[in-house]
């Protein structure tokens, strides 16, 4: 069991998993401070300087001005203001995680394209498409050069 676990932990896949799960972590915290300190700011002047954070519902019925407020009298709060800042940033992940990507994928497509050796080449006689490797077209049977 344990030699099968260090064949597990040792291959290839596990550590790119984990470099991805460092890299993930870190990225997350450049974009919570991209939704909360940039974005938010402007956001909550165009609805009237309402802070998301501080939108709360309090299940006891009791109002608080701020959400710290509430939980600081222990109140049991519904924080939808923060779960919209946490889709917004998911959004923002997402998004960039979309582009990066799609632009492996170009950068993949690219490379597939230019290291496939042709299989085809035009007849110089008739123009007709033949196997690379032919000495003879089969169309018009005309000797090929080599």
């Amino acid at each position: 069991m344990i030699k099968e676990f260090k064949e597990f932990a040792i291959r290839g896949n596990v550590t790119d998993m984990a470099v991805g799960i460092i890299i993930g972590a870190a990225f997350s915290k450049i974009v919570q401070s991209l939704v909360n300190d940039i974005i938010m700011p402007p956001l909550s002047v165009l609805t009237g300087d309402v802070d998301f954070s501080n939108w709360f519902i309090t299940l006891s019925g009791k109002h608080y001005e701020t959400l710290d407020a509430a939980q600081k009298a222990g109140a049991i709060t519904i924080n939808y203001g923060l779960f919209f800042s946490n889709i917004l940033s998911f959004a923002i992940v997402a998004f960039a995680v979309f582009f990066l990507v799609r632009s492996i994928n170009q950068l993949r497509r690219k490379e597939d394209t230019s290291s496939v050796a042709p299989t085809q080449k035009s007849c110089t006689f008739c123009y007709s498409s033949i196997s690379i490797k032919a000495t003879r077209c089969p169309n018009c049977t005309s000797q090929l050069q080599a």
